[in-house]
């Protein structure tokens, strides 16, 4: 990795903890070439326009998507509900053919509780750990978390009603997530209770689905009601602190969305439909420092950015092998 990919990536950690992206102050000379072949060329404004008009757009990682958080889930309450014991347990602490898995951020919530280190949790965690350094942390948040599909589905309605004019996103500052995860570890400290897991959308929706509904999901449907008509996306953008939690785990895994510069128009439709667009800031005209660079931590490597751009400018990849598929 080159010393400016390496700055470039000290800033996407402090972009995880919610500062705003910078503009780069150091180019290779690679893509500073890229940078000025692009500007003003009138050429390639109009061959950007042609590809932007006839991109066929693909869902195939949103499917994929989708049906591997429903699968996973609807395993959890098959085994439950017919009693076959093969994922027994609910998201935040199971047992997957007799093997313990613990979710990592309910893991420090329940030692900083207990005021000392679990045996039985960090080798329950440390699977789990392992999988989501090799696959990427906030890959749990859009291809597990119940609450992340049905907020997609919500931010289709506030998308409807934003372009009617019936709405408008108000932005949050995202720091306040860092917030949220330091309040919610003084919390479980202080009072000796896992303050976060009883609020938490991921965790009572899980077990919902699993056990039965409760009074819980009205809290859950109230954030849904917030995100409809006030802020878009908020709990998964400004709030959850198991993303901040997954972000730092997967700093340095090896599955990743990767950026090619020369192939770019900057038409920016990848922004419009990222979960998190400040992790795409590197697209914006000008921003790339390199002409291939990785997308940072926070990316919830949900693939939508990679089904909508028309050029096949961002793609999945795992460090060191192919591009996947």
């Amino acid at each position: 990795m080159s010393d400016v990919l390496k700055r470039r990536f000290v800033d996407q950690i402090k972009v995880l903890f919610g500062n705003e992206p910078s503009k780069p102050t150091e180019i290779t000379p690679a893509a500073q070439k890229i940078h000025f072949y692009k500007k003003g060329n009138r050429d390639l404004i109009a061959e950007n326009l042609h590809a932007r008009a006839h991109a066929v757009h693909s869902n195939k990682w949103r499917n994929r998507r989708w049906a591997t958080l429903i699968f996973a889930n609807l395993l959890f309450t098959l085994s439950f509900a017919l009693d076959i014991q093969i994922l027994e347990g609910a998201l935040t602490a199971s047992r997957f053919v007799g093997f313990h898995l613990i979710d990592v951020n309910s893991a420090l919530q329940v030692m900083l509780a207990h005021k000392h280190i679990i045996t039985n949790l960090l080798i329950g965690t440390g699977t789990v750990l392992v999988l989501w350094v090799l696959l990427g942390g906030r890959t749990f948040c859009s291809w597990v978390c119940p609450y992340h599909l049905v907020a997609e589905w919500a931010e289709k309605i506030h998308l409807y009603l934003a372009k009617k004019k019936l709405v408008t996103d108000q932005t949050i500052d995202r720091r306040l997530r860092t917030v949220f995860w330091i309040v919610f570890a003084l919390l479980a400290f202080a009072t000796g209770y896992t303050v976060y897991e009883a609020i938490s959308p991921t965790g009572i929706l899980s077990r919902a689905l699993i056990y039965g509904p409760g009074l819980a999901l009205l809290w859950v449907a109230a954030l849904l009601v917030f995100e409809i008509f006030f802020s878009r996306r908020a709990w998964c953008r400004y709030a959850c602190p198991i993303g901040l939690t997954y972000g730092v785990v997967g700093i340095f895994s090896p599955v990743r969305i990767k950026y090619k510069l020369d192939g770019c128009f900057h038409e920016g439709d990848c922004r419009k439909v990222c979960l998190v667009p400040h992790v795409l800031d590197t697209v914006i005209k000008g921003r790339a420092v390199d002409t291939e660079v990785p997308i940072g931590p926070d990316c919830t490597r949900c693939g939508l950015c990679v089904d909508t751009c028309p050029t096949g400018s961002l793609s999945f990849e795992v460090k060191g092998l192919s591009k996947l598929a």
